[in-house]
């Protein structure tokens, strides 16, 4: 990590949810949550709380010097709406295939 540069992730329990225009695409009581500077919490959902089978794999692909390679996923109606990285860096190993979104709901 870069000096004064931080992540943390945590095991949360909060109930979470991704909804595009009224579809609910994911579910979970099991997020990670993934705290790093500069930027807002995310909500890392396993691939078994999200509607895989609504997106569709995009070609982009994103590099983040401290977690990794990022592969995104759209909707018809919305690009690149979701990411995951596939092969975290070392730090970060637990977010592996998990999947986040820019908005979610806690409930």
């Amino acid at each position: 990590m870069a000096e004064g540069h931080t992540i943390t992730i945590e095991q949360g329990t909060q109930h979470v949810r991704a909804v595009h225009e009224g579809q609910v695409l994911a579910d979970s009581h099991r997020p990670l949550i993934l705290r790093e500077t500069g930027c807002p919490p995310r909500y890392y959902i396993p691939p078994q709380d999200v509607r895989l089978d609504l997106l569709t794999p995009s070609d982009t692909h994103t590099y983040c010097p401290f977690k990794g390679t990022a592969s995104y996923w759209s909707l018809p109606d919305a690009e690149d709406l979701v990411w995951s990285y596939p092969e975290p860096k070392p730090d970060v190993a637990q977010i592996k295939d998990h999947l986040c979104f820019y908005n979610v709901d806690v409930l």
